[in-house]
């Protein structure tokens, strides 16, 4: 089962992000992916495995290919977590400006 917690830390990695971004292009194989990374194919397939655990990524099969795939469903779990924060914290600052704003029309009339 794919939890924020698998999906948080899969996308702690800058690597991972990096080849979810080009699997948002669309499909690739392993050596694919590997192509801009110095690292081993071993070191992506590592990755991969992450990715494919937390649910981020899937693979199919293609002939002798075996691509993976953008899987995402848990990215939008995440971003609808992360959307309640940012409204929560959107509402305090618009209350924040009330305030200011108050505060301000009470100096700028005192000043009068």
């Amino acid at each position: 089962m794919q939890t924020l917690d698998s999906t948080f830390a899969a996308l702690a990695d800058p690597t991972r992000r990096a080849i979810l971004m080009r699997l948002a292009k669309g499909d690739s194989t392993v050596m694919e992916l590997a192509k801009p990374f110095q690292m081993s194919q071993p070191a992506i397939s590592r990755h991969l495995k992450i990715l494919e655990e937390a649910g981020l990524i899937s693979t199919t099969i293609r002939a002798q290919e075996r691509p993976r795939r953008l899987e995402t469903a848990p990215l939008k779990k995440a971003t609808d977590w992360i959307e309640k924060y940012r409204q929560m914290w959107e509402k305090r600052y618009q209350a924040l400006d009330g305030l200011l704003e108050e505060l301000q029309a009470i100096q700028t009339n005192g000043d009068q």
